[in-house]
């Protein structure tokens, strides 16, 4: 009897998986969204042409790639792949894809959705000829961070062409615990915030998914979700069992995550937000700055962390190959840390201490934060408890309306 290769990787995937479950005393481990459709034998993909949204960052337990193991698997039909920004294998830095290409490792056709939505999106998907579009992705809990409203859109899109969408479930790095910062003001909607969510949602792209189809797109789109077993929304990535896959080429590890929903905020200044830097996002300074910015920010007693004078020289971006000086952030406490709230004290004390503070002429940090609030607030010299407390009114609102969609205790 011959056996294909495919027929010989399928059998060894089943084999791991089985060899993989834990025993029936031991304490449940997680399982993501892809773990339980393959253990189904993918049958919520039986009869479908399969066309999937994923980047370096779908992978199994054991570090593979779920496209190389389901193109292996005769059980499911996979025909395509659609690459987010970064692109489907990760060679694009910030605000770049892959474009269209064969995957040389599988032969599959690569679709680029990067900076595509509505009808454009709709009819990739459709030249692609797929019956279902399946989204797996690694999310770090940010409202700027485009792999969420790449979901958003691949559904809006999926929508419009006819097309089932099925979601995959992974942890969120940094909890589910609640919803924290500003709730995004609809005339500030862009690829960083397509829709008024929180700054930190405190949601995974499975429940995000369901948000999404209840709440915002014109019309729902044929929507399944799979999602993990074992998650508990108190979960850091850690406790996850899973290997860590840098999501972008500037987070490098779950430590980055947990500092970036505030932090990203120096995106939308003249500082550097530490890329060039080993420490991406937890590193942020600039020319002139010395030790009164780590006092100033100390002085303040914010809740799990502590600022470190620090200086360093980024390798590209702001100040490239320059010695700038700022504040290292070091999380003592992941449970009582706010980087929402962290990252306004931080703004506000650049500005009082340094006076070369400046915003980014074009204001993005209006689109960063969804709303002129925070800019003006701060020019006007408002404190952080003054800033948080403006938007305290929508966010409640948004975490009741995120209550309806939670999938996990």
């Amino acid at each position: 009897m011959r056996l294909s290769r495919r027929a010989l990787l399928a059998t060894a995937t089943a084999t791991a998986s089985l060899a993989a479950t834990p025993a029936a005393t031991a304490a449940p481990r997680l399982r993501t969204g892809f773990e339980q459709l393959a253990a189904d034998g993918y049958a919520l993909l039986s009869g479908q042409k399969a066309g999937i949204v994923t980047n370096p960052t779908g992978i199994t337990r054991d570090a593979r790639h779920i496209v190389d193991v389901m193109h292996a698997d005769p059980r499911v039909e996979l025909t395509a792949v659609f690459g987010p920004e970064h692109g489907f294998r990760g060679t694009a830095q910030a605000g770049g894809s892959e474009g269209r290409y064969d995957d040389p490792a599988t032969g599959l056709p690569v679709y680029d959705t990067y900076l595509k939505s509505g009808r454009p999106l709709a009819d990739v998907f459709t030249a692609s000829g797929v019956d279902t579009i399946v989204f797996d992705i690694q999310d770090v809990g940010a409202r700027f961070y485009t792999y969420i409203w790449t979901l958003y859109d691949c559904m809006e899109a999926a929508q419009l062409a006819g097309k089932r969408f099925v979601v995959l479930d992974r942890p969120n790095p940094v909890t589910g615990r609640a919803a924290q910062g500003p709730v995004l003001h609809k005339e500030f909607a862009t690829f960083v915030g397509r829709q008024p969510i929180a700054q930190a949602h405190g949601m995974t792209v499975a429940e995000l998914a369901r948000l999404f189809n209840g709440e915002f797109l014109s019309a729902p789109v044929p929507l399944e979700t799979v999602p993990m077993t074992g998650w508990r929304r108190t979960q850091f990535y850690d406790a996850s069992g899973l290997p860590w896959v840098p999501p972008s080429p500037n987070m490098p590890t779950p430590d980055t995550a947990l500092v970036y929903s505030g932090t990203c905020l120096f995106e939308g200044t003249n500082l550097s937000e530490g890329r060039g830097t080993t420490r991406p996002f937890e590193l942020l300074g600039a020319e002139g700055i010395d030790g009164r910015w780590a006092a100033a920010a100390n002085g303040l007693g914010l809740p799990g962390v502590r600022f470190r004078e620090a200086y360093f020289a980024p390798t590209f971006s702001k100040f490239q190959g320059k010695t700038v000086g700022g504040v290292q952030i070091h999380v003592l406490d992941r449970a009582a840390y706010d980087p929402v709230r962290t990252g306004i004290a931080l703004l506000a004390t650049a500005k009082q201490v340094w006076d070369g503070f400046a915003w980014r002429p074009d204001n993005w940090i209006d689109k960063l934060t969804g709303s002129t609030r925070v800019r003006r607030m701060i020019d006007a010299g408002a404190g952080t408890d003054e800033v948080t407390g403006a938007w305290q009114e929508e966010l409640a609102a948004f975490r009741r309306t995120r209550k309806e969609y939670l999938l996990y205790r």
